[in-house]
């Protein structure tokens, strides 16, 4: 049985979802939530939980600016190495493809750093909040602005 929609598009909390990934175009990640040419495929929202589901294309040298996750979050690395919170050498984790991670509520990551050209699946159970150097919010990224940053690609 083929499954026409292949897009996220705002969701019923009722409805079941099933995405075909690589039907789905690679969008850029949004201007100023990161450094270099990251790449993103959104593939749920929740919004019975405030849940959200995206897979990253990270190249080498990339890196998503200073956050803190309100909700926590998993992440599945499929492809290559990132430096979370600073790695191993810096109090962080250093992932390792095939690798899994658990952010808690209220991780802070100054810098997540992709050393070499990397993908990873990644849940957020709620809220990103892109912060400054003194911890002013710069964007509060939700599950709806998620879909909205999906939409006007």
């Amino acid at each position: 049985m083929e499954n026409a929609s292949h897009e996220v598009s705002h969701q019923s909390p009722l409805d079941g979802r099933y995405v075909q990934i690589e039907k789905l175009e690679w969008a850029s990640f949004p201007e100023g939530l990161c450094e270099g040419p990251i790449k993103w495929k959104l593939l749920n929202v929740s919004p019975e939980t405030g849940a959200w589901t995206a897979i990253f294309d990270c190249p080498a040298g990339s890196s998503f600016n200073r956050h803190v996750h309100i909700g926590p979050g998993e992440y599945f690395l499929t492809k290559g190495y990132m430096e979370v919170r600073g790695g191993d050498n810096d109090g962080g984790s250093t992932a390792i493809a095939p690798g899994y991670g658990y952010e808690p509520c209220n991780a802070q990551h100054d810098k997540t750093y992709f050393k070499e050209d990397s993908e990873f699946y990644m849940t957020f159970l709620g809220p990103l909040n892109f912060i400054d150097e003194d911890g002013n919010t710069l964007a509060l990224v939700t599950w709806q602005g998620a879909q909205t940053a999906w939409e006007m690609k």
